[in-house]
This record gives C-alpha cells, structure tokens and sequence, in this order.
C-alpha cells in the first residue's frame, strides 16, 4: 500500500544471458496526495523503470549491489549493479 513517506526502489530490468538484470536506478517517495517523486541515479537503456517497495537492508546484500532477495526474485538468476 502506497502511504505519504513510504520509500520505493526503483529499477531497471534488463533480460540478461542467465536472467534478468536488476539495476538499482534510484528511489521513490510517496507523497501526502499519493503522488511519487522519483529521483534516479541513471537512466534505463530502454525507457523503462520498475517501483517497488523499498526492503530494508540485510547482510550487506544492498551494498554489494545485488538486489535478488529484496526484489523477491532467485539471486542465481540476479546480477546486481550499483
């Protein structure tokens, strides 16, 4: 559910030779009237972008730049760049 403060992820998936590439893009936040404000770090190579809720940060998985488990996706399948 979308409530005013809620922090989102953003990403760009790329279909890759083993899967799909999840790149973190940026972050989204959601405003009082439910509207987003999304600040990106890059620019998809496509024009398309995914927003899902923010996870919180565990075992150093979202410095290290792989995002499999946050996004609920096999990190096998996940190549991660930040």
């Amino acid at each position: 559910m979308l409530t005013a403060g809620k922090r989102l992820a953003v990403f760009s998936i790329r279909e890759g030779k083993g899967g799909s590439i999840w790149v973190r893009a940026g972050s989204a936040f959601v405003n009082k009237d439910g509207s987003l404000n999304v600040l990106l770090d890059v620019l998809p190579l496509d024009g398309k972008l995914h927003v899902r809720e923010a996870a919180d940060k565990r075992d150093g998985a979202q410095a290290s730049g792989r995002f499999g488990s946050e996004a609920g996706l096999e990190p096998a399948l996940m190549e991660g760049h930040s």
